[in-house]
């Protein structure tokens, strides 16, 4: 994975086998994404690399990180909870996503024409960060597949790992489970995620 910023904008996130290839994502929205990334640091946010991508910070908070796919890219935002959006411009970034947090570009263009909205949002994010304002936090309870609390009730060194991990790592691996239509797939998927959830990983992470 790049470390570079410069390499992301040039090169691709190295996330994957298209990296530094014309068939890179970032390629394809490249004048999109130096548009993105234009606004941001005219907003004054610093820019780093994060989790191999081009990501904007006020006072040391995340305020929003940018991500191409092959049928998109998108300015994503931390904290969405606190904005207030008033264009209705942010989805969600999947079924499981609790806020909207997201603005998908289909088309470079769309950038261009949409710059107050998106100077708009990160300004109101970057207030809040700088200010120090979090969002609320709200008690989830997550609720296991009967496969894994069988699997935790007889493994006391999975059960220790699996209750250490974060509440968004535990959610990746119910997801991931819960989309298994088997009961014997969700076994099998549970020892092969043992090694992965012992190691503190979330069900994605390699």
């Amino acid at each position: 994975m790049i470390t570079d910023i410069e390499d992301f904008f040039t090169r691709g996130c190295g996330r994957c086998n298209r990296f530094d290839t014309p068939d890179c994502s970032v390629r394809q929205w490249s004048a999109g994404l130096e548009s993105l990334r234009r606004i941001c640091l005219d907003t004054g946010l610093a820019e780093t690399v994060k989790w191999a991508h081009p990501c904007y910070m006020q006072d040391g908070r995340n305020v929003a990180i940018l991500g191409a796919f092959r049928g998109d890219f998108r300015l994503s935002f931390f904290n969405a909870a606190l904005l207030t959006d008033p264009h209705g411009v942010l989805e969600r970034q999947g079924p499981n996503t609790r806020y909207p947090d997201m603005i998908r570009f289909t088309a470079n263009s769309q950038v261009v024409e949409m710059e107050p909205v998106i100077r708009a949002l990160l300004e109101e994010a970057k207030s809040r960060a700088k200010a120090g304002v979090k969002p609320p936090k709200t008690e989830v309870r997550i609720e296991l597949p009967r496969e894994l609390e069988e699997a935790l009730a007889a493994d006391p060194e999975l059960a220790r790992a699996f209750h250490d991990l974060t509440p968004g790592r535990q959610k990746s691996y119910v997801i991931n489970l819960n989309s298994a239509r088997k009961s014997e797939t969700r076994i099998l998927r549970i020892k092969k995620f043992r090694n992965r959830m012992i190691a503190g990983k979330d069900a994605t992470e390699r």
